[in-house]
C-alpha cells in the first residue's frame, strides 16, 4: 500500500530504525532521518530517494544534548516539514555494574531512551492533534517487562519507562485519531549489541538473535493499525520467563537475567 506520510525516524542509521526507513520508502513514503554522525546517512539518503523516489530529509542532532529535541522541531519549521509518523526507535545501553559504569555515559542514555522521547512526543503532539491526525510509534524492549536488569540497569529501567509512557499517552488520545504503539522486541541483529558490549554477553552468544527487518515490519505493522503493545522477537527462554514471572522469587528471575548479561565464559 502507497503511502505520501512523512515519517521522523530517530536512530535510522543501523539496525530496526534503517529497516524501519527502508520499510517505510518502499511504500511511498517521505522521511525524515535524525542522526548524530551525518556522513553515514548520506549514502543512504541517496539510495532511496533514487531507487523509492521519495523526498528524504537528514537533521544532525546528538539526542543526548538536552536541546536537541527544540532544536529538531526548529529545523522542522524551517523546512516547513509536517511529521505525520513520530517513530522513536534511537536507544542504546552499556553492560556493566551500574556503579562501574562512567556516569556520562548512563546519563546519555537517559536522555536517549528516555528524556528525548517524550520531548519529542510533548512537541510534536500539539500539531498533530490540530491536524486530528498522526501515529507515534515508541521501540521499547520486552526488557521493560523484568522486574529489573542487573548488568543493564539503567537500560531496563529507560524501557520500562516507555511501555508506561506509551500507554498513558495512548489512554490519553484514544478519543482522538491519534495512536501511540510501543515496540517491544527481543534480541535483534542491530548495530546496538556491539556498541553496548552485549554481543559478547550469553544473551546474544547462546540464544537465538532475529533479524532487525522482521522486527520493523512488525512494529510498522502494529502502528498502521493503532495497536497499543507489539511484542515480537521472543525466544523461547523469553516466553518462558514472561509469562512465568509471577510464579518466581523475584530474586531467582533478577539471577536469572544477570545470569543472560553476563560475558560469555562467566
Amino acid at each position: 500500500m502507497k503511502t505520501h506520510k512523512t515519517a521522523l525516524i530517530t536512530g535510522a542509521s543501523a539496525g530496526i530504525g534503517k529497516a524501519l526507513a527502508q520499510l517505510h520508502a518502499s511504500r511511498g513514503g517521505h522521511l525524515i532521518l535524525i542522526v548524530r554522525r551525518e556522513e553515514r546517512l548520506m549514502e543512504m539518503q541517496k539510495e532511496l530517494q533514487e531507487k523509492y523516489a521519495v523526498k528524504v530529509d537528514v537533521i544532525v542532532k546528538d539526542l543526548s544534548q538536552h536541546a536537541a529535541p527544540k532544536e529538531i522541531v526548529r529545523e522542522l519549521k524551517l523546512r516547513k516539514l509536517t511529521v505525520d509518523y513520530l517513530i522513536n526507535n534511537a536507544g542504546f545501553s552499556q553492560q556493566g555494574y551500574y556503579h562501574e559504569i562512567d556516569w556520562q555515559v548512563s546519563e546519555s542514555m537517559i536522555m536517549v531512551n528516555v528524556m528525548a522521547v517524550a520531548s519529542l512526543c510533548r512537541l510534536l503532539l500539539p500539531d498533530m492533534i490540530h491536524r486530528k491526525q498522526g501515529r507515534i510509534l515508541n521501540v521499547a524492549s520486552s526488557a521493560a517487562f523484568a522486574p529489573g536488569g542487573p548488568l543493564q540497569t539503567v537500560y531496563f529501567a529507560s524501557k520500562a519507562f516507555l511501555v508506561s509512557f506509551s500507554q498513558g499517552l495512548a489512554g490519553e488520545l484514544n478519543d482522538t485519531n491519534i495512536s501511540v504503539t510501543v515496540l517491544c522486541p527481543g534480541a535483534t541483529a542491530t548495530e546496538f549489541e556491539k556498541v553496548s558490549g552485549l554481543d559478547q554477553t550469553n544473551l546474544f552468544s547462546k540464544e537465538k538473535v532475529f533479524q532487525a527487518d522482521a522486527v520493523a515490519k512488525d512494529g510498522y505493522e502494529a502502528m498502521l493499525k493503532g495497536d497499543l503493545l507489539k511484542m515480537t522477537a521472543l525466544t523461547k527462554t523469553n516466553k518462558f520467563i514472561l509469562k512465568n514471572m509471577n510464579l518466581f522469587p523475584t530474586k531467582s528471575i533478577l539471577q536469572q537475567i544477570k545470569n543472560r548479561q553476563q560475558l560469555s565464559g562467566n
